[in-house]
């Protein structure tokens, strides 16, 4: 043998070498537990077998290759990532799982995203106690009631089957538990929203809104990230006694900018000054003297309310009632919704106010009384009341 065939054995002897040590390397970092990439070398009946390298090929089911409803997703060749659950079971076999791969690199990303408090997406599947059950991409999360959305929420389903953002609250790898919420992304976006809208709002300006909540002074509108306050009294010309005559929650209301404090943040809106004004040219159309027919919208101690038509009321005090029946509440006289005869007797434009009389609209029995009656005859009478 030449001392050339000597170096070249010895070098082919150190690549070989060099290669059963790499092999061996790898080998080494394939642990029950781990995920490991495998090519597949067969897929017989039910189960496709994969090589990892090991001494066994490993056996994974066929069905974790096959999505519901439709046919395995997978040919001899292919290179797939698997998790390794036992390096040889009492068969000889290596055990492997696709599924659990899958998970594996699913919790991943998510601790990648909780650390980074970034959203997730995913799907709300079913109601559990205290919240809901959200799968994000085959690891299940914890949506507690109270973090569906920014509003109590009583039906959930229009929301399951279709994809949503979250954000993780809290993650326990090892136990297996995700805690994430749906509202913190609904108020970042609202936030958002929020700067947008105040960056462009003026007085005088136009907008759609949705009905939030409602109470006895006036109803708050979502402008889309920010409310506003539309009072009960800007609600419509006609008199309201309570917001609700007119809106309902969840109603989508359009409304003029009244008034904006870009320091407090408070907007003032207003629906009827989308309408006319009616009480534009209310003189020409309602003169002194004239009578109409109008609807006894409200009762007091001094008179009743009359509307004369929508956003025009006025007022008959209790002295043009009647022309006979003095000191008695108006409410024995007429009743609210009650349709009467009137005269305009004043009527001030720049007050808003109109006075009625319904006495007027009737004949006064004084007159024909001094008819029958005139001075200095003598009459007889039953003494009705002594005061």
């Amino acid at each position: 043998m030449t001392d050339t065939s000597v170096v070249q054995d010895a070098a082919a002897s150190e690549e070989n070498f060099e290669d059963l040590f790499n092999e061996f390397l790898e080998r080494v970092d394939i642990v029950e537990g781990a995920v490991v990439e495998g090519t597949v070398v067969s897929v017989q009946g039910d189960a496709v077998l994969i090589d990892v390298g090991l001494k066994a090929e490993g056996r994974v089911s066929l069905r974790e290759f096959t999505p519901p409803g439709g046919k395995a997703e997978v040919a001899v060749g292919d290179k797939v990532e698997v998790f390794v659950e036992r390096l040889e079971n009492k068969n000889g076999e290596t055990v492997l799982s696709r599924e659990k791969a899958q998970r594996e690199e699913v919790w991943n990303q998510l601790e990648a995203a909780f650390e980074t408090n970034d959203r997730v997406k995913g799907y709300i599947v079913q109601r559990v106690k205290g919240g809901f059950t959200v799968n994000l991409g085959g690891a299940f999360a914890f949506l507690p009631g109270s973090q569906v959305d920014i509003r109590p929420v009583r039906d959930v389903t229009p929301l399951m089957g279709d994809e949503h953002e979250f954000r993780i609250l809290k993650m326990d790898r090892r136990r297996g538990n995700i805690v994430v919420s749906r509202r913190s992304v609904l108020e970042d976006e609202r936030a958002d929203q929020r700067a947008d809208l105040i960056a462009g709002l003026t007085e005088g300006q136009v907008l759609d809104g949705i009905v939030k909540n409602i109470t006895d002074y006036g109803a708050f509108v979502d402008l889309g990230g920010l409310d506003g306050l539309l009072h009960v009294t800007d609600i419509s010309w006609r008199r309201i006694n309570h917001p609700t005559e007119a809106l309902s929650i969840g109603q989508t209301v359009r409304v003029q900018v009244i008034r904006f404090n870009p320091e407090t943040q408070r907007i003032s809106l207003g629906m009827k000054q989308l309408e006319a004004d009616p009480w534009e040219g209310v003189g020409a159309k309602y003169p002194v003297a004239a009578r109409f027919k109008g609807r006894v919208t409200n009762i007091t101690d001094y008179g009743a309310f009359v509307e004369l038509e929508a956003g025009i009321e006025g007022l008959v005090h209790v002295s043009e009632m009647s022309w006979t029946r003095k000191n008695v509440h108006p409410g024995k006289i007429v009743s609210t919704s009650q349709e009467v005869d009137v005269e305009v007797l004043d009527v001030d434009s720049d007050k808003r106010r109109i006075s009625l009389g319904i006495k007027q609209t009737q004949e006064n029995p004084w007159d024909e009384f001094l008819i029958q009656y005139p001075v200095d005859s003598e009459v007889e009478g039953e003494v009705k009341n002594i005061t």
